[in-house]
C-alpha cells in the first residue's frame, strides 16, 4: 500500500461543497450521504462514518484504487464489498461502503445525497410516474431499492446510459454526477428545486405531550418535523408500517413505535421489544407529538428528524413502498454498517 497519494486539485473544491451538503439537513442527516473526486486510476471518496459536514474542518476522504474496484465489480468477485481491499493510503479510516456505487459512473465528480424530497417521492409505489414529470428535461433514470454497495453499484451501472447523470434510487436518495464540482453543484440545485414541495406544519400539544413522558423520554423541540407526523392520523400509519430508507433502520430500528393511549413510553419500548425488534430511540404519541429518548445516538437524533421532514411531504392517498423484512435484516447484519454505528456511538 502507497505510504502518500497526491490529491487531486479537485478536491478543495468537493470539500468546500461537501461541507455545505453536510449543514443542511434536508440533503444530508447525520453521517449519510457521500461524495467522491476520480483522478486517473484513484477515487477519493468520504470515508465511512465521517460527516460530510466536517469536510473543512479534518480530512475526511481516503484514496481508493478505482480500476481495481471496477475490475472486482465486473468479475463479481465478492471483493467489491469489501471497501477496505481497496484503500491505498493508511489513515485508519475505511472508504464509504458505497465506494462501488461512485465507481461505476464515468463522471469525475459524484454526489450522493439523501435529499427529504426525492426521498418522498422515492418511497412511493407510483415513483416513476411522478419523476417523469418533475424531471423532464433531465437525463435521469431510476433504479429500484437494492441493498447498498455492490448489489446497488450493479443496478446502477446497468441503468446508466451514455449521458445519464441523475439517478433517483428507491427507498433511498438521490445521484448527480458530473465533470467538475461546480457543474456537480449546479445539476444537484436545479434537481433539488424540480423535486421540492411545501411540506405539511401541525403544531405539537405540549401539554399532552408533557403528561406523557417518563422513562428516559423527553419532549422534542416545539420546531421539530417529527410532531408534524404524531399530528396526522394517515402520517402515524406510515411511519408504523416499517422502514422506508436504509439510516432510518440503521439508526431507528424498524419503522417507528406509536404509544397507544394507556401506555407509558417504557410500556411502548417493551411492546417493541418483545416483537423482537430493537428499542425505538423516539415514539410518537398520536394527537400530540413526539417524545425522544435522553440516550439517543446522534445517529438516532438527526434520522428522527428525517423522518418528520420525509413523511410531512408525502400526501394523504400516496401508497407506499417498504423494505422487506429480509432487506431489514441484512441492513442490520452487515458488518459495514456495525462499523458505521460503532463510530456513531462515540460521537
Amino acid at each position: 500500500m502507497a505510504e502518500l497519494v497526491k490529491a487531486p486539485a479537485m478536491l478543495g473544491d468537493l470539500a468546500r461543497f461537501s461541507a455545505e451538503l453536510g449543514a443542511d439537513r434536508l440533503l444530508i442527516q447525520g453521517a449519510g450521504g457521500n461524495t467522491s473526486v476520480k483522478d486517473h486510476h484513484v477515487m477519493w471518496i468520504k470515508a465511512s462514518g465521517t460527516l460530510l459536514a466536517d469536510a473543512l474542518t479534518r480530512d475526511i476522504f481516503v484514496p481508493c484504487d478505482l480500476f481495481a474496484m471496477r475490475d472486482a465489480l465486473a468479475a463479481q468477485d465478492g471483493r467489491a464489498d469489501q471497501a477496505g481491499e481497496f484503500l491505498m493510503q493508511e489513515g485508519g479510516l475505511r472508504p464509504s461502503i458505497e465506494i462501488s456505487l461512485h465507481a461505476v459512473f464515468a463522471q469525475a465528480v459524484v454526489v450522493h445525497v439523501h435529499c427529504v424530497n426525492t426521498i418522498a417521492v422515492a418511497i412511493r409505489a407510483d415513483a416513476q410516474e411522478i419523476l417523469r414529470d418533475r424531471l423532464a428535461g433531465f437525463n435521469w433514470a431510476f433504479v429500484p431499492y437494492a441493498k447498498p454497495g455492490a448489489q446497488l453499484a450493479r443496478a446502477v451501472g446497468a441503468a446508466l446510459g451514455p449521458a445519464t447523470d441523475v439517478i433517483v434510487l428507491g427507498n433511498h436518495g438521490l445521484i448527480v454526477a458530473a465533470a467538475t464540482v461546480a457543474g456537480a453543484k449546479a445539476l444537484l440545485m436545479r434537481v433539488v428545486q424540480a423535486m421540492s414541495v411545501v411540506p405539511r406544519s401541525a403544531t405539537p400539544d405540549l401539554a399532552a405531550l408533557g403528561a406523557r413522558r417518563g422513562d428516559g423520554f423527553e419532549p422534542l423541540p416545539v420546531d421539530h418535523p417529527l410532531h408534524c407526523v404524531a399530528m396526522y392520523r394517515d402520517l402515524v400509519r406510515a411511519a408504523e408500517g416499517g422502514s422506508l430508507y436504509p439510516d432510518h433502520v440503521l439508526f431507528c430500528g424498524i419503522g417507528a413505535v406509536a404509544m397507544s393511549a394507556e401506555e407509558t413510553p417504557g410500556m411502548a419500548v417493551a411492546r417493541q421489544i418483545a416483537a423482537g425488534k430493537p428499542k425505538p430511540p423516539f415514539l410518537l404519541v398520536p394527537n400530540a407529538g413526539a417524545l425522544i429518548h435522553d440516550e439517543a445516538s446522534a445517529g438516532a437524533t438527526a434520522l428522527s428528524c428525517c423522518q418528520g421532514d420525509v413523511l410531512s411531504r408525502v400526501p394523504e392517498a400516496a401508497r407506499l413502498t417498504y423494505l422487506t423484512l429480509a432487506q431489514n435484516a441484512e441492513l442490520l447484519d452487515w458488518d459495514a454498517e456495525k462499523y458505521r454505528l460503532a463510530l456513531d456511538a462515540d460521537r
